[in-house]
């Protein structure tokens, strides 16, 4: 799709970067300190229609102070979405949350950044919406998610977390939820009209009730979409990247593919 139709369909993120305009978010009771403005990134979504998350469920999930999701890939990067961040290069703006699914806990882990990989081909027709933040210091504490990197797994039941809003139009969530979503093929995603007629079918990866009432939201941007692989692992096979709206009827939300930029996400890592 066009960079200014891509931009307005952001629903992982509250703030857009570089005049994007602003999504709509999930309320709940419970919500989240808001980060303070940074240079690079927006405010990100939460997931719709979720429970809360047990302590340790999900010990790779992020929280980034820009307002965005992540996991983590290696001791000292975190995978994100392109859309969070704003260029490639020095940035010690932004500060890692982990290890806790209250984001005021007193055990939490925060780590400051150091650099920012931004996808090369984001945002083009060739989709990319994935970005690599690097840590001041290795958490070692602290299991990472792998990433898919075949096509194996795109498919079935996934998993979303975030602390993003818990419904349209609402805030940013301090516990992070839960929810689960199935798959949905390209072209019935392409058929839900509107920008999904611009779909990425070798990029991106669609997931949602035809009901709508689940999903991911602003907040959200930039968390993991995974499910278990053969060996009973949890695996990543989407970043939260766009959508219109947050858990509508006949409109999925839409992840970038991970398998499809698995080689470039390694290749990069190994750079940082």
């Amino acid at each position: 799709m066009s960079t200014n139709t891509w931009f307005s369909a952001l629903k992982k993120s509250a703030i857009a970067i570089v005049g994007a305009a602003t999504m709509i978010g999930l309320a709940s009771p419970a919500t989240a300190e808001q980060p303070s403005g940074a240079p690079d990134g927006e405010v990100g979504t939460q997931v719709v229609g979720g429970t809360r998350a047990a302590q340790g469920e999900f010990p790779w999930m992020v929280r980034l102070s820009m307002g965005c999701g992540g996991a983590l890939y290696a001791p000292q990067i975190v995978l994100t979405a392109a859309h969070c961040v704003s260029r490639t290069g020095a940035n010690t703006s932004i500060t890692a949350t982990l290890g806790v699914v209250d984001l005021q806990s007193s055990s939490a882990i925060k780590v400051k950044s150091t650099y920012v990989h931004r996808s090369a081909t984001y945002p083009t027709a060739t989709g990319g919406d994935w970005a690599l933040i690097k840590l001041a210091s290795p958490v070692n504490n602290v299991p990472t998610l792998k990433i898919a990197t075949t096509k194996e797994y795109d498919n079935g039941t996934f998993t979303v977390a975030g602390w993003g809003a818990a419904s349209e139009g609402g805030a940013q969530q301090r516990y992070l939820l839960k929810a689960q979503v199935p798959f949905i093929s390209d072209s019935t995603c392409r058929a839900s009209g509107g920008s999904y007629g611009d779909l990425i079918p070798a990029a991106e990866i669609c997931a949602g009730l035809a009901n709508g009432g689940v999903d991911t939201c602003q907040g959200d941007s930039g968390g993991p979409m995974f499910r278990k692989d053969n060996a009973g692992q949890w695996i990543e096979v989407g970043i939260v990247s766009w959508g219109e709206g947050c858990a509508r009827r006949g409109k999925p939300g839409v992840y970038t593919e991970v398998s499809t930029f698995a080689k470039d996400i390694a290749a990069a890592a190994a750079r940082l």
